[in-house]
């Protein structure tokens, strides 16, 4: 018995076929961009995302290195595997970028993102609001006899989560900062 084992009803690849077998499922990656902290760097990046149809989910951008002139973009996109190649490699290309990692890809990481909710409710809704907003660690900022401002950390989807159960309560607004995000470990990005 040969080590190559082809099961019947299974489709068979070329040898000559030597590209990536990539799927068409969409897939969420958060990247990390280390570029020059220069006029027009922003621009550039958002540039390469519209003019290629791309979408942003989230984007947060922050010099991250006074001296060395140097600001961390985090984006998180989705896309199939190819399309996120294609976006990692094409923001590789603009000059002022220095380095970009695909956190998804390499291991491991810690996202994190902070959003306030404003929320106007009376009697039993004003009630259930503090007690959800207990549950799920949210602090109250701004309290009057209309309504309150909740602070929420969290990963993306425990944001969701809250604004969901926030809505029939009387949710009137909401502002997110965008998903901040760390690979974990000892080692650190460049």
């Amino acid at each position: 018995m040969s080590a190559l084992n082809i099961k019947k009803g299974s489709t068979s690849h070329s040898a000559y076929n030597l590209r990536p077998n990539y799927s068409d499922t969409e897939e969420r990656h958060t990247l990390a961009v280390i570029v020059e902290n220069e006029p027009g760097v922003l621009a550039r990046v958002i540039g390469l995302f519209s003019g290629r149809g791309y979408n942003i989910e989230s984007l947060t951008v922050a010099e991250i290195d006074h001296e060395g002139h140097r600001s961390r973009i985090t984006i998180v996109t989705s896309g199939t595997p190819q399309v996120i190649a294609q976006i990692t490699a094409q923001l590789g290309r603009i000059v002022s970028v220095h380095n970009v990692y695909d956190l998804t890809v390499e291991g491991a990481s810690v996202e994190r993102e902070l959003a306030l909710f404003k929320v106007s409710g009376k009697g039993n809704d004003r009630i259930e609001a503090i007690r959800l907003a207990d549950i799920f660690r949210a602090n109250v900022v701004d309290s009057t006899l209309e309504s309150f401002i909740f602070e929420i950390t969290g990963t993306p989807e425990k944001i969701d989560a809250f604004a969901d159960l926030m809505r029939p309560l009387g949710l009137e607004e909401v502002a997110r900062t965008g998903v901040a995000a760390l690979s974990r470990g000892a080692h650190a990005l460049p």
